[in-house]
């Protein structure tokens, strides 16, 4: 697979990652087998992507006590992304940005993981009671001691940004600009798909202009743009898209149009060896994106993580790139 770089340090990864979380948390419960996604993170190694991407929230915890059962075998093969600043509680998530917690969170994660250093270290979410300048030093102390490779920061504050009528990504890029006073930021993660464009409009370019690596978080839009959910199917309580707007029966009606433009494309470059897949081609349209785009699709079965993988060597033509981007915008207000 072809070799992506995230941030100054220039630290390689593959050009398609695997997101961790749907096997043990926010996705559908009862599809969610260890074994079943032990050998998906294997074949994701086997083929180059080579980026998990997990968190200590994600469970809470089994999510890297899962990744690191794959580690203890394969760490050398492996770049390793979680994540601190939330904690899980019966029915609440709240922020901690303690310098204390971050430190001892990071040990915690480090025996999960099975390993001696975490590769990069993202901050979920600001604690608005603690400055995140206190935070981040906390983190960069972790990187002068050998426990963390670099430093990375999650977007933040998405859904109230749409409602207030401000740019998406506002809040983020200042949050960027404080912390990099303090300690290099290597990467930024936040959604960016074909159906979700926002971080085109300026946080991709602030990554760019400063050499920050941009993790891609659901470039196939929770699922909706491998064309595999059927309108009005439902989902199961505990899955965060029974309580999504875009994925009302309604909406993800309204929005086929996005799919069957995929498609249109896919079928372009199918040939006698396999067809190519709305999924691959909607990962392909985010690596097109810029060289330090890293898509970091969420899977939890082999055959999708390989499904994803095969999207690093399809080349969108410009005509490709073009018809995608003229395809409609999502309909589904987050209100």
């Amino acid at each position: 697979m072809e070799r992506r770089t995230i941030g100054a340090a220039a630290l390689e990864v593959g050009a398609v990652g695997l997101g961790c979380m749907p096997m043990n948390w926010a996705y559908t419960g009862s599809r969610q087998r260890g074994e079943e996604s032990l050998r998906a993170v294997h074949a994701a190694l086997d083929r180059g992507a080579t980026l998990l991407d997990t968190a200590d929230m994600y469970g809470p915890f089994t999510n890297e006590l899962l990744v690191g059962r794959a580690l203890k075998e394969r760490r050398s093969e492996a770049f390793v992304s979680t994540k601190v600043g939330l904690l899980v509680g019966e029915q609440h998530i709240v922020a901690n940005g303690r310098p204390g917690y971050v430190k001892r969170a990071c040990d915690a994660s480090l025996r999960r993981l099975q390993t001696d250093v975490i590769d990069l270290y993202q901050l979920h979410r600001a604690d608005p009671e603690v400055p995140v300048e206190e935070t981040w030093g906390a983190m960069a102390e972790l990187v002068t001691a050998g426990k963390v490779r670099s430093l990375g920061l999650c977007a933040v504050g998405a859904r109230s940004a749409r409602r207030s009528g401000a740019r998406l990504h506002d809040g983020t890029i200042r949050q960027l600009e404080r912390v990099q006073q303090v300690f290099p930021v290597s990467a930024v993660e936040a959604e960016l798909s074909v159906w979700s464009t926002e971080a085109l409009d300026a946080l991709l370019p602030w990554c760019a202009a400063r050499g920050v690596g941009f993790l891609a978080a659901m470039p196939l839009g929770n699922g909706f743009l491998t064309g595999t959910l059927t309108p009005g199917e439902g989902f199961e309580p505990d899955d965060v898209r029974a309580r999504h707007p875009r994925f009302t029966a309604e909406m993800m009606a309204a929005n086929q149009p996005i799919v069957v433009g995929l498609r249109r494309v896919a079928r372009r470059h199918g040939d006698h060896e396999g067809a190519v897949t709305p999924a691959q081609v909607a990962l392909a349209w985010v690596l097109a994106q810029g060289r330090h785009v890293v898509p970091v699709p969420g899977a939890k079965r082999e055959r999708w993580v390989v499904e994803n993988a095969g999207a690093a060597g399809l080349g969108l033509t410009a005509e490709d790139l073009a018809e995608v981007a003229g395809l409609p915008g999502a309909q589904g207000s987050w209100e």
